[in-house]
């Protein structure tokens, strides 16, 4: 199958699909013209594999992440940006869930990662073997993530639930908390869009 543009000549409808889509016979939006093919696309071998070397060593700890949609978001982001391992915490789905595949695409085989019952008892042990703990969480302890620098050789990142947010506990012994700087009116971003700024940042 190849893949190619659809266009509907009645009302310009335009979509990418393969040569042999049902949808083609006709047009899904006007239901009334028959589209045609318009332009035969040619597969591109890896044309954002830039190969940067990550700055510093970070990892990440997801703490209770209810969406399975939002963790495989997380994969991709952390393949891409060069995280070198995932903890995933308490409810957090692991790549052995059936719906994991669909939204990380491969990337949940491209990245270490280990499973944890407990986010606090990891965070501690994980800053006990020198690692710094960075909690990407709103309130009056976060400092602009833009603005914050740091020399440790690890940073653990760790993100939290969609609705209550990194565990109070871990968010005690974390030496900082950070957020992105939110410019509407919404105060937060989705966990896993912030998680692909906050690691593509500390990454370097």
């Amino acid at each position: 199958m190849t893949q190619v543009i659809w266009q509907c000549p009645a009302c310009r409808f335009r979509f990418p699909g393969g040569d042999d889509d049902a949808r083609a016979y006709i047009c899904p939006s006007c239901k009334i013209g028959k589209t045609i093919i318009v332009r035969e696309l040619t597969p591109q071998t890896n044309p954002t594999n830039i190969n940067y070397p990550a700055k510093r060593n970070v990892i990440a700890v997801l703490d209770n992440i209810r969406s399975v949609q939002n963790v495989g978001g997380i994969f991709r982001s952390a393949d891409g940006a060069g995280i070198t391992h995932l903890h995933l915490c308490g409810i957090t789905a692991t790549p052995k869930h059936p719906k994991m595949a669909k939204v990380a695409l491969g990337s949940e085989q491209s990245v270490a990662w280990s499973y944890h019952p407990n986010a606090l008892d990891l965070v501690r042990e994980l800053k006990a073997e020198g690692s710094a703990i960075w909690a990407l969480e709103g309130g009056e302890r976060a400092q602009n993530l833009t603005q914050s620098v740091c020399d440790a050789e690890t940073i653990a990142l760790v993100v939290g639930n969609e609705v209550t947010g990194v565990d109070l506990d871990i968010l005690e012994i974390a030496e900082r908390v950070v957020a992105l700087p939110m410019r509407g009116v919404k105060e937060s971003l989705n966990v896993a869009t912030a998680f692909s700024i906050a690691a593509y940042y500390l990454s370097g």
